[in-house]
């Protein structure tokens, strides 16, 4: 389980830097201030849980059966999806009713900070703090 969680953060990494350098350097004279907004909000919410997503792989390695790091992993990546990539829809194209599946994203790095809680409050992390 590590092993995947680690390779889709990084694949969003990889994924996230040309977004974001496509938005700053390609977009910058084809979108307005406004649209260009939304599509940096869409890059700063893929950094963030593309960091989450790596940090649930990294957790992974010392507990690879754990449901709750699987299920915010999943949550993370859903939330990438439907947030961050109805942003960057919505910002060049303009089509509005994108801006309703957002939510859904949200919802979904909701989920997956909560599981991620749950599995801090469930399991033990180190045996240094005994």
């Amino acid at each position: 389980m590590a092993k995947h969680i680690l390779i889709l953060a990084s694949i969003n990494g990889f994924l996230v830097v040309a977004i974001g350098a496509f938005g700053a350097h390609g977009l910058e004279s084809l979108l307005d201030s406004a649209a260009l907004a939304t599509y940096k909000t869409g890059v700063d919410y893929h950094v963030f849980h593309t960091l989450a997503l790596f940090g649930c792989g990294l957790l992974a390695v010392n507990h690879p059966d754990s449901v709750q790091l699987k299920l915010a992993a999943r949550l993370f990546l859903l939330g990438i999806i439907f947030f961050a990539g109805s942003l960057y829809l919505l910002s060049v194209t303009g089509i509005s009713w994108l801006g309703a599946i957002t939510p859904i994203g949200g919802v979904g790095f909701l989920g997956g900070w909560t599981c991620l809680g749950w599995f801090a409050t469930t399991q033990e992390l180190s045996s240094a703090n005994k």
